[in-house]
């Protein structure tokens, strides 16, 4: 009698949970139909780009307790090594905890002489390609004048501003050329390997304006043409214009401004504007000289690119980013194959490097976002390129330093 009893009430709670079950299954709507995923497929017939990846080895950790300033220029030359010209006067005294001008640390003069870290590098290091300082050298000597630091911040913990040493080029007999944008510098040295001054163009105070043919006035980038035994100077921070001189004796050439024409520094330009269509450069910012003989302008504030023959003539221009205010354009520099088929532009305040057909400037991909760590942007100021490809980028403001992405071939283009 007893397992009778057991067995209905087992059969019992069977019957009610498949009960259960299908009156859940009634109230459940019906299944839908599988939905392809919503995943957009690159464009087979859209034209791949350089892909790059941030190397955290480079550069290797400076000798003598050295920090960078702002890396106002980055240059590679013949030989693969990779030069940069920082401003030791941007660096806050707190971030000179071993010099005797820190206030930061244990007592009046921070941690002075006897502390670890650290102090101001020279101004000018050159690097081998695993990121070891090969040699440094730089400042104020006998026979020139060293690019003017910007007067220091009232604020103790502040460095100077964004002015002095400016731009380095390296042409093809290791002369080194150094730009000055400080404070009434209107000069630029070349200089050998080795830091002794060859000579100078402009004299510092001496600025007459963009048609002066005697001195600059913010010289900010270079590039030599070895061929023709020329120079040419972007002197574009405060004038506004291209310069040529003779690289030997420095001897004026030609100069000329936006399109080909003469600058006019009665034409007022707005900072925050950009007028892609100027008639005058709003500021120059970089330069390079392409290996089939044009010359590439930045125009950091108006957004643009203008390509001239290297008698000043006009080819072309492009616009990158254009509605960017305060300027997107700030340095240019030229992909590693025979043809140099992609120009890639630094743009400082979107905290991008932007990937164009240099023939065509039309923009194809980018990459980079804004930050503080590694392969991140705060202050992308200059850009370069060596023989592999790969890229060099030095930072102003607050980030002080020089970055490398390696090239990893081409791949889909990116405008994420």
């Amino acid at each position: 009698m007893t397992r009778a009893r057991t067995m209905v009430i087992t059969v019992s709670l069977a019957a009610i949970a498949a009960a259960g079950h299908l009156l859940q299954a009634q109230q459940r709507p019906a299944a839908s139909k599988p939905v392809a995923a919503a995943i957009t497929q690159p464009d087979p017939s859209a034209p791949l780009v350089p892909q790059f990846a941030y190397d955290k080895t480079f550069p290797k950790p400076l000798p003598n307790a050295w920090k960078l300033g702002q890396v106002a220029g980055v240059h590679v030359d013949a030989r693969d090594h990779i030069w940069i010209i920082q401003r030791p006067a941007s660096l806050k005294n707190s971030e000179k905890e071993a010099t005797n001008d820190s206030n930061y640390g244990i007592g009046q003069d921070g941690g002075g002489p006897f502390a670890m870290c650290c102090r101001p590098a020279p101004p000018v290091i050159e690097f081998d390609q695993e990121g070891n300082v090969v040699q440094a050298w730089g400042g104020p000597g006998p026979g020139y004048e060293w690019p003017t630091p910007a007067p220091r911040s009232p604020d103790s913990g502040l460095g100077s501003g964004p002015f002095g040493e400016r731009g380095i080029y390296v042409d093809e007999n290791n002369n080194v050329w150094v730009g000055a944008d400080g404070p009434g510098d209107a000069q630029a040295i070349k200089f050998t390997r080795f830091g002794k001054k060859l000579v100078q163009l402009g004299k510092h105070g001496q600025s007459k304006g963009s048609n002066d043919t005697a001195n600059l006035n913010g010289a900010v980038a270079f590039a030599v043409d070895q061929k023709a035994n020329e120079v040419f100077v972007a002197d574009g921070l405060r004038n506004r214009r291209i310069i040529v001189f003779d690289a030997y004796t420095g001897v004026y050439k030609r100069h000329w401004g936006a399109y080909g024409n003469k600058p006019d520094d009665s034409v007022k330009v707005e900072q925050y504007k950009p007028d892609p269509k100027s008639p005058q450069f709003g500021e120059i910012h970089g330069m390079a000289l392409s290996k089939d003989g044009l010359l590439y302008v930045a125009d950091r504030v108006n957004n643009r690119i203008q390509v001239f023959k290297t008698d000043g003539t006009f080819v072309k221009e492009g616009v990158v980013a254009p509605n960017t205010l305060g300027g997107a354009v700030y340095d240019i520099a030229f992909s590693a194959d025979p043809q140099q088929k992609f120009a890639y532009v630094a743009d400082g305040m979107n905290q991008k490097v932007w990937i164009l057909d240099r023939q065509s400037l039309k923009t194809l991909g980018r990459f980079g976002f804004g930050g503080a760590q590694g392969g991140a942007f705060r202050a992308a100021n200059v850009i370069a390129t060596d023989s592999k490809g790969n890229i060099y980028v030095g930072e102003t403001w607050e980030s002080k330093r020089v970055q490398r992405f390696l090239y990893k071939g081409l791949g889909p283009a990116s405008l994420r």
